[in-house]
């Protein structure tokens, strides 16, 4: 077996910090950070909002 790509574990994204952005709320229009960049034209929902527009799991 070929050792220049040794085998790696289940990748962790606590290794590196997360890069929060700040963002209004489109239901309640609260500011709020999020931990991705928003993207214009799509909503962005603040944690007391979001349960709200989720779909439900079954």
């Amino acid at each position: 077996m070929d050792e220049r790509y040794p085998r790696r574990g289940p990748r962790s994204y606590q290794d590196r910090p997360r890069e929060y952005h700040k963002a209004i709320c489109s239901d309640c229009g609260k500011e709020c950070e999020v931990p991705f960049k928003p993207t214009e034209g799509r909503p962005v929902y603040c944690r007391d909002c979001l349960p709200k527009h989720r779909k439900p799991r079954f």
